[in-house]
């Protein structure tokens, strides 16, 4: 079975293991995860708010005599809905990359708070962020960050109870710094979000060709289970449709790059139908241009804000086009 059923809550892989999912998988809904052995435990990262992280806590402790007590927490990366529930646990050991904690460390999250408030006087980019963000998570609670407090550079080795886990940082790639949770013994991993199943990724750094890179290395572990950031979990096929999906956006962005198609345009010339069912299409059009930002197009202070702004409008034209095409039928 390559999907595991998409519900809510959390999933027992066995053995001491479990994922935590969120559907729908769309912008904040992460997925996290729980490694229990010898009375000790990893939590493999927290969710968008407080209110989340706090129930998810609260499951475990329900179901994992050892979760009562969290030993440990890995941010696989620094985008608020893998950390933004880190006071919680503030008493664990809390790892992360050196690259992970300084881009955390730039967050502000009264401005997401804020975005209620604000987001009428920010255009284009303010209103997609408060439809994504803003309306469905509570904020309040995160007054500022709780950054790790043990960090290190490309590769650790930890042992939880009799386990041994393994950190990898395959990025950047869809951040800075992207780091992999991988248990040998029972061949399973969790991707943070350079795995999103069934769900267009977003790539804020790149380059491209490490994250491409990164899906091999994850192919190459030869995994039985994979924990992605978002989506379902799954297989390691899911792993190689997503690398099979940034070849194809790079080949055909590339050809309109050469041809002098300007970046919106190009995401919006670019066939997608083999893709119509992942979820967040919009994000075809920040990930052109990274792609373009890479191959050295110049982009001014606006158009960098304004990329929200451009996924949002690319998502309207989409949902009328439908909306005509059902209308047809």
């Amino acid at each position: 079975m390559a999907n595991w059923p998409f519900t809510q809550g959390i999933h027992d892989i066995g053995n001491g293991l479990y994922g935590y999912v969120q559907p729908d998988g769309t912008w904040g809904w992460s997925n996290a995860g729980l490694i229990a052995s010898g009375g000790e435990t990893l939590l493999v990262d927290t969710l968008m708010s407080v209110p989340l992280t706090r129930e998810m806590l609260d499951r475990f402790k329900a179901r994992v005599p050892e979760a009562a007590k969290i030993d440990r927490l890995v941010n696989t990366h620094a985008n608020p809905d893998h950390f933004f529930g880190n006071g919680l646990v503030a008493d664990a050991e809390i790892i992360s990359t050196v690259e992970a904690k300084k881009e955390m460390a730039g967050f502000n999250p009264k401005a997401l708070a804020a975005l209620r408030d604000n987001y009428r006087n920010m255009g284009d980019a303010g209103a997609f962020l408060y439809e994504t963000m803003g309306r469905k998570f509570d904020f309040s609670g995160v007054d500022e960050v709780t950054l790790p407090n043990r960090t290190f550079e490309r590769h650790l080795t930890l042992t939880v109870g009799d386990k041994q886990i393994e950190l990898t940082d395959l990025g950047p790639a869809h951040t800075e710094s992207d780091t992999i949770v991988w248990v040998p013994e029972d061949r399973v991993v969790f991707t943070g979000d350079l795995l999103f199943n069934e769900g267009h990724p977003i790539m804020w750094a790149g380059p491209i060709e490490n994250w491409i890179a990164a899906c091999q290395h994850i192919i190459d572990l030869d995994p039985q289970v994979v924990v992605p950031g978002h989506g379902p979990i799954t297989e390691r096929t899911a792993v190689a449709a997503m690398k099979g999906y940034f070849d194809y956006v790079r080949d055909e962005a590339r050809a309109r790059f050469d041809a002098g198609m300007g970046f919106d345009e190009a995401a919006r010339d670019i066939n997608m139908q083999e893709y119509r069912t992942w979820s967040d299409p919009e994000r075809i059009v920040a990930n052109v241009f990274s792609l373009y930002r890479q191959w050295g197009a110049q982009f001014t202070p606006e158009q960098q804000r304004d990329l929200f702004g451009a996924m949002g409008r690319y998502h309207k034209e989409l949902a009328a086009h439908q909306e005509a095409c059902d209308h047809e039928h």
